[in-house]
């Protein structure tokens, strides 16, 4: 994050940066702010395996897992 950051003001001239005003603080806050009704946001996700196995035994659904391996962003 702090890279990113770091970049992102590396890449604006110091001469045209200039103040955020509420405006567009809020117009970019609004664009930036993940939507609730995204399909994955809605899903309730299981940290345990265990609870989630119950749960879909339960509910006599499929289980599905995710596994990654390495940085969680991608940048191995």
């Amino acid at each position: 994050m702090k890279m990113g950051v770091l970049t992102l003001l590396l890449l604006v001239p110091i001469g045209q940066m200039s103040a955020l005003d509420e405006t567009e603080f809020a117009r970019l806050h609004n664009q930036l702010t993940p939507s609730a009704k995204k399909g994955w946001s809605s899903i309730s996700w299981k940290t345990s395996l265990v609870q989630a196995c119950v749960q879909a035994a339960r509910e006599k659904k499929p289980l599905f897992m995710v596994c990654r391996a390495g940085h969680p962003l991608g940048c191995v």
